[in-house]
């Protein structure tokens, strides 16, 4: 099954190259650029409240991710942890809410006061976009899981990682962290096997659409 998805995947790759490759990239770098620029006041404000709230801890967070055929990357965010956050973590592995190779703890005590605003506005998620314009991520593709997660994948969960990782996805759009990990896994190779820049674009919307409102994301 696996060995015949992958054929599958390889296969709708291949039919994108000529046009889907190139335009996609030009997309995301214009959109990362424009998305800089236009949000700079608001990274600003971010920097600074964050900056106030933890005066000697820095603002951005550096993650090691992994992304597109396993190769790892640095994946940056707004700092909304204190800042031993990753030391703290296996405290509350026990405490996972989401079933398989991934950890999400709705009232997780690491978060800080200004994390929770700007985790629950995706705030932190924006200097992201830093990665977009490296090449290192898209606009639109499969979350970037972390090393200790892809060690827990089976070689079809790895399938998910044929393409660039994303700032936002279909799981992000379908119910993000009420999903569980395996319908995750699915809504992301559905999103490999369809992905086109008319569904990348209707994937951007939906995620603007529900920036304000996120209920979901913690």
């Amino acid at each position: 099954m696996v060995e015949f998805e992958a054929k599958r995947l390889a296969a709708q790759s291949g039919s994108h190259r000529t046009f889907y490759a190139p335009a996609k990239r030009a997309m995301d770098f214009m959109g990362a650029l424009c998305g800089l620029i236009l949000l700079s006041p608001v990274f600003a404000v971010v920097a600074a409240l964050v900056k106030l709230e933890a005066p000697r801890a820095p603002v951005l967070f550096y993650q090691t991710r992994i992304g597109k055929h396993a190769k790892p990357f640095r994946m940056i965010k707004f700092r909304s942890m204190v800042p031993d956050a990753e030391q703290k973590l296996g405290e509350l592995l026990g405490k996972n809410e989401i079933k398989g190779a991934m950890f999400k703890m709705k009232e997780d005590p690491r978060i800080t006061r200004i994390g929770k605003f700007i985790r629950k506005t995706s705030i932190d998620e924006l200097p992201q976009l830093i990665n977009v314009l490296k090449g290192e991520m898209s606009l639109v593709g499969p979350r970037p899981p972390l090393p200790r997660e892809v060690a827990q994948y089976s070689e079809y969960d790895k399938l998910r990682l044929t393409v660039n990782s994303g700032c936002t996805g279909l799981w992000q759009v379908n119910g993000r962290n009420r999903l569980s990990f395996e319908q995750m896994v699915e809504l992301d190779l559905e999103y490999i096997r369809q992905r086109s820049i008319r569904g990348d674009l209707k994937i951007i919307f939906r995620t603007f659409k529900l920036l304000l409102g996120a209920k979901d994301a913690f």
